[in-house]
């Protein structure tokens, strides 16, 4: 996908997101999210549309700190928390804000990355497209309403996840390299990912495999961001190998 393509997702998955979390009470849990009701759902998903907004239209060599009161240099109309009555028409505004960036941004841009893309616009139009997605499943779940994205965006954001989250260096509990295939069936797509004590390498072309996953791209995308337990994946080989991503693969931009 094209940035504006990326940008296009940003916008019906901010709304969708949206119109979940203004569906009831904001003090609901998001058992997805453990810990968190959806005030605090909302309240991380328009912190970190701000955060992104600000790396494009004041662009930044290096991260700066997630806090709302630091990024009142750049947007002071919203960085403060509203009340619970005007908490989602605060989430809206910082999504169109985010857009509004987005697609007033150079596509030369030059800004802090720290996920593989072709340029720092790039990056961020899909990082903020997949920020959304998923938890656009967070607060639908947390409704009793059940998810469905379109196969091309769940292909390309669960690519994301595998070829730019997952390489990222980290300790891992295994004793030795491990190769799990992940295929979506219904866009044809595989990863390749070799699972060591230290580190996760991912192709997109491979062979023999210790474990297979397959399923939509959708259902991959939800089980590799773990959530859903319950999946419908079809798990093929060690299914241990399944606990170890489980039990060390988590969502950090540091």
């Amino acid at each position: 996908m094209d940035v504006s393509e990326h940008i296009g997702f940003v916008a019906s998955e901010a709304e969708l997101f949206a119109a979940a979390a203004e569906s009831g009470d904001l003090g609901a849990a998001v058992e997805t999210c453990p810990g968190w009701d959806m005030r605090e759902l909302v309240r991380h998903l328009g912190l970190i549309h701000l955060w992104a907004a600000g790396h494009i239209a004041f662009p930044h060599a290096e991260p700066d700190d997630v806090k709302l009161q630091d990024l009142a240099e750049y947007w002071p109309d919203l960085a403060a928390w509203p009340d619970d009555a005007d908490l989602v028409s605060w989430y809206r505004a910082t999504s169109a804000n985010l857009v509004e960036t987005l697609r007033a941004a150079p596509a030369d841009v030059e800004s802090f990355m720290y996920l593989p893309a072709p340029s720092p616009l790039a990056m961020w139009a899909r990082r903020q497209a997949s920020e959304i997605a998923i938890h656009r499943f967070d607060a639908e779940s947390a409704r009793g309403v059940t998810t469905h994205f379109e196969n091309a965006f769940a292909a390309d954001v669960l690519d994301e996840m595998l070829c730019g989250f997952a390489p990222r260096r980290r300790e891992l509990a295994i004793d030795a390299e491990k190769v799990m295939h992940v295929h979506a069936e219904d866009v044809d797509q595989d990863w390749f990912l070799t699972i060591g004590p230290e580190s996760i390498e991912t192709s997109r072309q491979g062979g023999n495999a210790d474990l297979t996953l397959r399923g939509s791209a959708e259902e991959l995308y939800l089980l590799m961001w773990n959530r859903a337990p319950d999946s419908t994946v079809t798990m093929t080989g060690n299914t241990d190998l399944m606990g170890v991503w489980r039990g060390n693969v988590r969502i950090r931009w540091s």
